[in-house]
């Protein structure tokens, strides 16, 4: 049974971005079409979203939607967790995210790529970092903003980008380090973006990365329809319920929201290779 949408929360002061959201997969979980999603997100001022592709058809379906409504840009990837599942076929579907990356304007980025040694085991392990690393190579042909999904594999992240060379805008996708880790990223010039996991009560090394991260390197996310943030963990996860979120960090960076709403958007911008 799919449990019931939270209420709306009070509306930013500010419009502000979700910079990463599946709102294919809302749909499949029994969450609204495309555009009721939007106008339930622009009501409470996030304006904005980038819609992420794991695999062909999601990043198929992210392009169409950036096609179709002027507050959505695009995505594309294969997600890590998919990569080692496509065997021999993984390198035709790189073949054709590169041709969904460059297949207008409307794609900003290439993403959600990277590590993930949560759910893969070691024997996934190469064909993860062979198609991360064309990832990387993918957004820098074409001048794209790489997104990073990162779990337990903080090392063989950092250490493939510096192998391959950070692209000039890559974001950390639910930054999920410490305070040493968000240093690390930051160095190598990455924006670092936060979900609902940074309100959670064990989250605390997710504090002290916030709390590290300069104001003009921190971006918001919902990674909807998962990880809701407090108080509606359980919930399904939508972009109008990123003002819990960013009230949040405001209140743990000693800062108005409206501030932190003002960053986030230019940020947004910045790290996604400008307004749309």
């Amino acid at each position: 049974m799919v449990k019931a949408a939270p209420p709306a929360p009070e509306p930013l002061p500010h419009p502000v971005v979700d910079n990463h959201c599946h709102l294919d997969t809302s749909r499949a979980y029994g969450g609204p079409d495309v555009r009721e999603a939007l106008d339930a997100a622009i009501a409470v001022n996030v304006t904005r979203i980038v819609q992420v592709g794991c695999d062909l058809e999601g990043s198929r379906f992210a392009v169409q939607a950036a096609n179709t409504y002027e507050e959505i840009v695009a995505a594309v990837a294969i997600h890590p967790n998919e990569a080692p599942l496509l065997g021999d076929g993984l390198g035709e579907a790189l073949a054709e995210i590169e041709r969904l990356a460059s297949s207008g304007p409307r794609v900003r980025a290439v993403g959600e790529t990277g590590l993930d040694y949560y759910r893969t085991g070691e024997e996934g392990r190469a064909a993860q970092h062979e198609s991360f690393r064309e990832h990387i190579r993918i957004a820098k042909r074409h001048n794209k903003t790489l997104v990073i999904h990162d779990r337990d594999a903080h090392a063989d992240v950092l250490k493939i980008l510096d192998e391959e060379g950070t692209p000039a805008r890559t974001v950390m996708h639910c930054f999920s380090g410490d305070g040493d880790f968000a240093r690390q990223c930051l160095d190598r010039g990455a924006w670092l973006s936060y979900a609902g996991t940074v309100t959670f009560k064990n989250a605390e090394n997710l504090r002290e990365a916030l709390k590290v991260t300069p104001r003009d390197k921190i971006l918001v996310e919902t990674d909807a329809p998962f990880l809701t943030p407090i108080p509606h963990r359980g919930s399904p996860n939508a972009s109008y319920l990123i003002p819990h979120t960013l009230r949040f960090m405001a209140d743990l960076l000693g800062i108005s929201v409206e501030l932190l709403c003002r960053d986030v958007d230019a940020n947004t911008d910045r790290a996604f290779g400008g307004t749309w």
